[in-house]
Order: C-alpha cells, then structure tokens, then sequence
C-alpha cells in the first residue's frame, strides 16, 4: 500500500548498486513501489525501476531523507554534500553505521536512524519522521 504522503518523502540512495540483489538495488525497488521519490547515486551509471543511477553528485533540493549503502571509509567524500543537501534525516543501513557522520548529523540538526530501508518500508516506520 502506498502512503499518501510518500512523495514527501524523497530519498536519495547512496551506494547504490546496477546489481540485482544487492540491498540498495533492492531499496530502489520497494522505495518506487511505495511511491517515494528516488535519486540515486552509485559507482555507475544505470537505470533501476527508472530511477538513474548517476556516477557523480547531482544538485537536489528538498530532499528528506539520505539512505546510506556505503561503509564508512567510503562516506568522507560525502560528508560535505550530504549536509549541504539539508536531508530531514540519514539512515544508516547495516554496514554503514559511523559515529563521525552522526556527530556532524547531529551538529547539522538532522536526524539519523540506524536501520534497514527495506524494513523500514515494509512496516511502515520509514514514513514515521
């Protein structure tokens, strides 16, 4: 069932992957078919449930929330443009936890959640905040 509120909820996936049954992918998917709206950024250019994949950081705005698929060594070149995106909140998946990027969350007033996307969606808790 899709929220009615979901496109308010726009979601940037980074890490993500061209690479069926990988978590990211798998994000995609089920945040397309929740009605989110969805940017990706990944090491390659593809196309996901018609979501572009793009190799580079594109200019966003309004963004709510930035899910994160990378671990945290490869996370520091994003610091910057992760908090100039302003994202309402960060969720950081299983394997990309990081205490430095909550630090700089948390000085940036944005909230962040340890958890996974995929149940996040599927109960209902990724539309709570």
């Amino acid at each position: 069932m899709v929220p009615e509120n979901a496109e308010t909820f726009s979601t940037l996936v980074l890490g993500a992957s061209c690479k069926a049954g990988r978590f990211s992918y798998l994000a995609i998917k089920s945040l397309v078919k929740h009605g989110v709206r969805v940017y990706a950024i990944g090491s390659r250019p593809c196309f996901v449930d018609g979501v572009q994949v793009h190799a580079e950081k594109i200019n966003l705005t309004n963004l709510h929330t930035v899910t994160l698929y990378l671990n945290s060594q490869n996370q520091t070149t994003y610091y910057d443009y992760i908090l100039s995106l302003k994202p309402k909140r960060i969720i950081f998946n299983p394997g990309a936890e990081n205490p430095e990027l909550v630090r700089l969350a948390h000085e940036n007033r944005i909230d962040y959640v340890f958890g996974c996307t995929l149940v996040m969606l599927n109960d209902g808790s990724f539309f709570k905040s």
